[in-house]
């Protein structure tokens, strides 16, 4: 449902096509995570696992993939994700492993028919809290967490009216009759914090509901036009079959279909015409506005830095220092560079000259300033030069083609 109110075309690609997206690195992440919460609070589990335990899960199941299949950039992104989620096992332990409790489920999956409609839903965990009262907590991993009303009324709709909740609350009390949810909370593992709401109101909940079931209807009807935004479409799978670019249908593997009548041509700017707007859809805060925007321009960032080292790997293979693309050239330039590796011989040394004070932090790149700053006395330069050591860089300078 989410993936149709963000863009109907999206969900026709992907559930009925069945196209599959590519890797995303945090989904691999958050599900390794959510594994080792549904591995600690197992209540089949006759006790719970030590930190150590708990740990050689996570290494087991983080092992059984490549980085490519996680859809991390490179194996030292993955390292940095692995140690990321060591780091917040950890963490966890060290709040929480003297006072665990049991659970009343952990990933419970439950399929709830109601009004035509076909709910598959996984709660992270279910806690009881006596007298037929529930809280439901999921689990977060990314950078943020926040309300997403549509996520906890769903929630909320499945725990009270599904079967299967309630078979579990009279194991422990045999004469509840109607389960109700008190509490819905988000826990973001990596800062250890958790975010509860009250219940939502009947009102919430059935204006909620009505808006599922438009959803459903339109699902049906086959309406899967295009919601075309730049910030969406920049970086979707889909975007080289998609008809707001082709300007056809994608009938799938075996062609294209004919042209879309109630579709724009791309020409011109593509993210021109508006975009159609669902029944549910929440102005964004200037916070996540900010937030998307760190995100594609650290996208940009590591998408040139892979571009780059394709193209220098490409033309040392083809014996080229320059060539040309339609619009512009790449010629690849030799610098020297140098690196500093014995650190504490070389802060003793900019002690001992008395710069130390210039660098503010000795990195590689302040020492370096030092030897092209004109205050610096040349003797002093040259004692720093003899503790580096000379690298040869190849790099490439893309310039607009005349």
């Amino acid at each position: 449902m989410g993936m149709y109110k963000e863009c109907p075309q999206k969900y026709k690609f992907r559930y009925v096509h069945m196209l599959p997206e590519f890797p995303k690195y945090y989904f691999a992440f958050g599900t390794a995570l959510h594994e080792v919460m549904e591995y600690i609070y197992n209540p089949k589990n006759p006790s719970f696992p030590t930190l150590e335990e708990a740990l050689s899960f996570f290494q087991t199941h983080w092992n059984s993939s490549t980085f490519e299949q996680k859809g991390y950039a490179s194996a030292e992104k993955e390292a940095l994700g692995e140690e990321e989620a060591k780091r917040i096992i950890t963490a966890y332990y060290g709040k929480y492993g003297n006072s665990l409790v049991r659970p009343l489920s952990v990933e419970m999956k439950s399929t709830l028919d109601m009004d035509g409609l076909s709910l598959i839903s996984i709660l992270d965990r279910i806690d009881y809290l006596g007298e037929g009262r529930v809280k439901i907590l999921d689990y977060k991993t990314g950078k943020t967490v926040q309300r997403e009303p549509d996520q906890l009324m769903m929630y909320q709709k499945v725990a009270e009216n599904s079967p299967a909740v309630l078979r579990l609350v009279q194991q422990l009390d045999p004469n509840v009759k109607q389960v109700k949810v008190e509490t819905l909370s988000f826990y973001h593992l990596p800062t250890l914090q958790e975010l509860s709401f009250e219940r939502c109101s009947d009102k919430e909940l059935y204006e909620f509901w009505q808006k599922v079931l438009g959803v459903a209807d339109n699902i049906r009807a086959g309406r899967f036009a295009p919601s075309p935004e730049e910030n969406k479409c920049r970086w979707c799978d889909y975007h080289n079959i998609c008809p707001v670019f082709t300007g056809k249908e994608y009938d799938g593997p075996s062609g294209w279909g004919a042209k879309i009548p109630d579709v724009p041509p791309p020409s011109g700017n593509p993210f021109a015409f508006q975009p159609e707007k669902t029944l549910s859809a929440v102005p964004k805060t200037e916070q996540e506005i900010l937030s998307e925007k760190i995100d594609q321009l650290g996208s940009v960032i590591e998408q040139q830095a892979r571009l780059r080292q394709e193209i220098i790997s490409l033309m040392e293979k083809l014996g080229y220092k320059r060539h040309f693309g339609a619009k512009f050239r790449a010629e690849l330039i030799q610098r020297t560079a140098w690196e500093f590796d014995d650190k504490p011989k070389t802060v003793e040394t900019l002690r001992q000259l008395h710069l130390l004070a210039k660098t503010l932090v000795p990195t590689q790149s302040s020492i370096l300033a030092l030897l092209s700053d004109p205050s610096v006395p040349q003797p002093a330069k040259d004692r720093l030069r003899a503790l580096a050591r000379q690298i040869q860089q190849t790099e490439v300078e893309i310039t607009e083609a005349e």
